[in-house]
């Protein structure tokens, strides 16, 4: 096998190891047989979000149902920050674009909940569940963040652990900036950021969330961001901030 890194790399729902067999969907098979035309012998990137990246070699090149087994680990899997995204759905092309980019960005979990002024509360989570594996596969990442059913936002504050930081990510002008906010907070801190819908949170529910004990409002800058934007910026600060982008 050609021990180059392998270009292709693929999520596999099996566990990995030395020797493992690994059998491809329909969907997976022919992408590699048809689409990328690889032979017996070919090398492939595996992972599966809890045993690292394995250089695996193609062993049967069957374009509805080809085999794979792993050779030799190439990462070993590392833990992602603790770091939650909470978001009220919007319309679906950017409900997906915040999943993809929450799983770019290094997001652990990702919540979808419901808000007043929530646009949209039919939620297809396998899809989306798909979208997530198709950005750990293209941006190299070894994991692929948790998926939540969506719930009431209601719901979400009543069951919501005190050890676990809030970041409300707040329109008020009086709120600070999120980098400003978290200056004293210790990296690793557990954290999840609340994104509001389009339209922002209802009045009653700001009230909340500022009352909230573990709440911190914090501002996204002078401007009023869509949600998706909001989604995307606000990722990016807590990492700097509190995850794996500060050294």
């Amino acid at each position: 096998m050609n021990e180059t890194e392998p270009k292709i790399r693929l999520y596999v729902d099996t566990p990995l190891h030395e020797g493992a067999e690994i059998g491809l969907d329909r969907g997976q098979s022919n992408y590699l047989v048809t689409v990328m035309r690889l032979e017996a012998g070919a090398g492939v990137a595996v992972f599966n979000g809890c045993d690292g990246e394995w250089r695996a070699e193609v062993t049967d090149a069957h374009r509805k149902a080809a085999t794979l087994t792993a050779r030799t680990r190439m990462r070993v899997q590392e833990p992602l920050p603790d770091l939650h995204l909470l978001f009220a759905p919007i319309k679906k092309a950017r409900t997906d674009f915040i999943v993809e980019k929450a799983c770019e960005l290094g997001c652990a979990r990702v919540r979808p909940v419901i808000t007043r002024y929530t646009q949209s509360d039919r939620l297809n989570i396998d899809r989306l569940h798909a979208h997530m594996i198709e950005a750990a596969e293209q941006c190299g990442g070894v994991n692929v963040p948790g998926l939540d059913p969506a719930q009431p936002l209601g719901t979400v504050l009543a069951e919501w652990p005190e050890e676990r930081l809030l970041i409300f990510c707040d329109e008020a002008r009086t709120a600070p900036p999120l980098p400003t906010a978290l200056a004293e907070t210790p990296r690793g801190t557990p954290a999840a950021l609340l994104i509001g819908p389009e339209g922002g949170f209802s009045p009653e529910e700001a009230e909340r969330l500022r009352a909230h004990p573990a709440a911190l409002s914090v501002s996204l800058g002078p401007r009023i961001l869509r949600a998706d934007t909001a989604a995307v910026a606000a990722l990016a600060l807590a990492q700097v901030a509190l995850g794996d982008w500060r050294a």
